[in-house]
């Protein structure tokens, strides 16, 4: 008589270990974790700039994936669902870390659709034509407050379409829309900013090097 070979936790695809996983099955968890922690890291990173904090909101993200994963239906993809938690832990970090910094309800204007960006504006010359220095722009994009920031990120970095974001974000697409191109006029004029610091550092630089210096 064959015999069924018992299913190694990783080998369940992602709705099975779902599944187990909102049945307390702790090897299912951790399969979860390990088709997704990576992705959630880089979101995090993006967002908060620093490696250490990243791995830490990381683990609070899984952490409070752990408490809530129970909760999740699949009206969504899951991968949307825990991105939006992800969002939601950075978010509540930096809030938390800055009494200045705007969430995301403060920033968004929901009058403000006309607006919203046309499908060409700040588009090539912040996704690093060249001539931007890609440390310049991640200070850049750390200097965002955290609701310009994590739209950003979800789209020009992630790779997220605007009907994504509002589900991720709870936020309506024209906000989405309103929100990343505050955040990329924001970023030009940092960048320009930092491009005019360098050139006068430069300039002064020449100025008191010897004659037949470069």
């Amino acid at each position: 008589m064959a015999r069924t070979r018992p299913i190694d936790a990783g080998e369940l695809t992602e709705a099975e270990a779902i599944r187990r996983a909102q049945q307390g099955d702790a090897d299912a968890f951790e399969r979860i974790y390990r088709l997704h922690n990576r992705r959630v890291y880089a979101l995090c990173l993006r967002m908060v700039g620093n490696t250490a904090e990243a791995e830490d909101l990381t683990q609070e993200a899984f952490l409070q994936l752990f408490r809530k994963i129970a909760t999740f239906r699949g009206e969504s993809a899951f991968s949307t669902w825990l991105h939006r938690l992800s969002v939601n832990v950075v978010l509540m970090r930096l809030r938390k870390k800055s009494l200045a910094a705007t969430s995301l309800d403060e920033t968004i204007e929901p009058d403000d659709e006309s607006s919203g960006p046309r499908k060409d504006i700040g588009g090539p010359d912040l996704r690093l034509s060249g001539s931007v220095d890609r440390v310049n722009l991640e200070r850049a994009v750390e200097q965002l407050p955290p609701g310009y920031r994590s739209i950003f990120v979800l789209h020009d970095v992630q790779g997220y379409e605007h009907n994504e974001i509002a589900t991720i974000m709870n936020c309506s697409i024209g906000n989405s829309k309103s929100q990343l191109h505050k955040a990329r006029m924001r970023l030009r004029q940092l960048l320009q900013e930092t491009e005019r610091a360098r050139a006068r550092e430069e300039r002064k630089a020449a100025k008191g090097e010897p004659a037949g210096g470069k």
